[in-house]
Parts: C-alpha cells; structure tokens; sequence
C-alpha cells in the first residue's frame, strides 16, 4: 500500500474546499491557488538544497552563489569580466600573481629582515649600522649592490656580503635592475622573509626591535603610491604602455620600499609590466618628457595587482618640501635630538604634487584603522653626520 505523502493540513484543506465549489466560482481564488502552490515549493527547496551541498557557506540564500563540479563539492564563481579583455600576456601573468599571493609564506624559526644596500661604493654610515645591527644576530641580513667602486668594509655585518654588480645611472631602469638584483640574491635565503631598499644616505631612527616587530608583524608592504596628476607624475605616462598599463592606474611614488617576501617574489616574476617600463618610462622620451621607471613601475605595478596589500608610504623619510630635483640633505649641524624625535615619531606621510596648485597629498600611516608612526629609517644625510648620530642615538631611550 502506497503511503500518502504527508501535504500541510492547510493546504489540502484549501484544495477540497476548491475541489467543492461549482465551476463558475473558480476563477477567483485562482491566483491564491498559484501564490500558495509557488510558497510551498519555495520552502520545500529551501529546506532540501542546504542538505545537498557539502559546505556550509553554499546555501540557497547564499548572495555570492555557487557552482557545482559534478562530485559534490563546490567552488566560487569565478570574478567578474574585466573592464576590457586581457591580453594573452596579462592573463599569464595575473594567473601566476594570483598563485604567489595565495602562497603561505615559508615558516622559519627565526624568520629575517634583509636590509639591501644600493650604494655607488662604500657606505659611509656602516659604524652607525653596525651599532643598529649588534646584538641582534641570526635576525637579519645584508646585501651590497656597489654599482661604482668595490666598497671599504668598516663593520663585520657587511663584510663579504658584496653581490654582483652592474653600473647604475641615475634616472635610468639601470637603477631598477639593480633592486631586482639585490631581491633575487636576497630570496636564495628562505629565511629572509622582508625585504627593505637603502640607500648609502640612509640612517635608522628607530631601534632594532622596534623595526623588526613593525615589518614582520604587519602583513603589507610599505610600498609608495599615490597619484600626481602634473607634468612629473601622469604627465609622464605615454601611450605606448597600452594596453597593459592605462592612464588612470599610472602611480608615483618613492623608490625605497620594504616589502614582504611574496611581493618580492611577484617582482622578480614580473617580466610583461617591468619590460613595458623599461623601453618605454625613461629619460628623454617624444616630447622630451623624462619618466622614471624607479619612481613609477613599482607603484604602478602593485596598484594595479594588489593594491590590498600595500601601505601606500614609505617606511623611509625624505623631506621634499623644497620642492627641488633632489630632496633635503642634512648636515651636521642639523642633527638635533628634537630633529631625531620629530621623524620618529611622524604618523603622516605627504605628498608633494606637480600640478599647478603645488597640491600636498596626506596619507595617515594607518594600518588596521590604528594610526602609527611612518619611519623606521630617513634620508638624505651627509657623510659628517655620522658621529653625532652615534652619540646620539646610543644615548637615547626614546626612539
């Protein structure tokens, strides 16, 4: 004997009373018959469906939705088309992005910072580093891309720790070349796990720790990027970059980055983005207009692959508020104790525009909505600063 199949008393109670009214009485509830029938079949699946799927987070009310691969399991729908099509290029090059920023990264005991020195030759702060690095061994590593001159080595962090080299022209992809070459020696360790850009005019203004602790337990990169709508920013973008590289995502930014190891990974991947920089963001360009790939391929590049997942601010300072081809140098007689303090402790980083108003773009140095200070590291200083520097930081406790 067949079992009837158990209908809500509501409903089949609706239905006998339908199946016993006369003929001439059946068009008015028939919309109430339609509404009830679609209620029910409605819940009916509702409460079916999550049963089928293996995963929670793929339901009938889910708003992202869900595929099925014929197994059972499920899967995301793939993102949005794109704006316009990618080229076969971009598509490869996306698709091994996408791969390295899901990589967890290598888990070590200790893991390291790698400090990577772009030099013209010796480093005139290497005692000042070297009283920043001691105590701290087994933390960090050092790397010397000297593009002039075999370097004088005075501290023994830096001693035979000189990469090949190759000369380096200001304002030239040279300069570019030189930090990839730097992050690929520095990637041969696994260990090294973030990665910071110096120059021979760089100092520390922060005590080791302190830069240790705010590089590895973050989980950007401190990347510079920012838009400069004047002649010195998007008005050296050219044309020739499409239609890899648009006008709306050209960047500007400063050259020294700290970045964590997939970034510096992507990097050294990147051949599509960093090859159209390199024939065509450089000096002397149609309408003489000087572009420089140091300035704006990285910027550019991370803005447009992950922009999630950098600072938009450099961790080095420089004060370009003279608004010159090069920024402030700093002398001796300009190293105070409340100069020292002043750049440790900023929590804003500006941007000095080219446009006609002279417009000053302020980036607080937020991260997970917490204001913090920028700068873990400052430039440009002069050889003769050093000793005052020394005497200075290795007496204060307060940066």
């Amino acid at each position: 004997m067949k079992k009837e199949l158990a209908w809500p008393q509501f409903i089949k109670n609706h239905l006998i009373m339908v199946g016993s009214r006369p003929r001439s009485h059946l068009k008015r509830p028939n919309w109430i018959i339609v509404l009830v029938f679609i209620v029910f079949f409605f819940l009916v699946a509702a409460y079916i469906y999550p049963l089928r799927s293996p995963s929670s987070t793929c339901s009938f009310f889910n708003s992202q939705g869900c595929s099925f691969d014929g197994s059972g399991s499920t899967y995301s729908q793939p993102p949005p088309v794109q704006a316009r099509q990618l080229t076969d290029a971009e598509v490869e090059s996306r698709v091994v992005i996408n791969e390295i920023l899901k990589y967890y990264p290598v888990q070590t005991k200790v893991p390291k910072v790698a400090f990577l020195f772009l030099t013209p030759g010796s480093i005139p702060f290497e005692k000042l580093w070297h009283m920043f690095f001691q105590g701290h061994e087994g933390k960090f590593t050092v790397y010397v891309h000297a593009s002039k001159e075999k370097p004088v080595h005075v501290s023994s962090y830096f001693v035979g720790r000189d990469i090949h080299s190759e000369p380096v022209t200001w304002g030239k992809v040279s300069m570019v070349e030189a930090e990839r070459r730097l992050l690929a020696n520095a990637l041969l360790d696994p260990d090294n796990q973030h990665f910071v850009l110096l120059s021979d005019s760089c100092i520390p203004v922060r005590r080791f720790d302190f830069v240790y602790n705010y590089l590895l337990l973050t989980s950007v990169s401190f990347i510079d990027s920012y838009v400069d709508l004047g002649p010195h920013g998007n008005g050296r973008y050219v044309e020739r970059m499409l239609p890899e590289v648009e006008k709306k995502d050209f960047r500007k930014g400063s050259q020294w980055f700290s970045m964590k190891r997939q970034h510096a990974i992507i990097t050294m991947a990147d051949s599509l983005y960093f090859t159209k920089f390199k024939h065509h963001c450089r000096p002397n360009m149609e309408g003489n207009r000087n572009c420089y790939s140091d300035e704006h391929y990285l910027p550019t590049f991370f803005n447009m692959v992950d922009p999630g997942g950098i600072a938009n601010w450099s961790v080095t300072y420089v004060d370009w508020s003279e608004r010159k081809w090069h920024p402030r140098s700093f002398r001796a007689h300009d190293i105070t104790y409340q100069l020292m303090k002043k750049i440790a402790y900023i929590d804003e980083s500006p941007h000095y525009t080219s446009d006609a108003k002279k417009t000053v773009v302020i980036t607080p140095c937020e991260l997970n909505g917490s204001k913090r200070s920028c700068y873990l590291f400052a430039r440009k200083f002069y050889p003769e600063t050093q000793d005052k520097l020394i005497k200075l930081l290795s007496n204060s406790t307060t940066f």
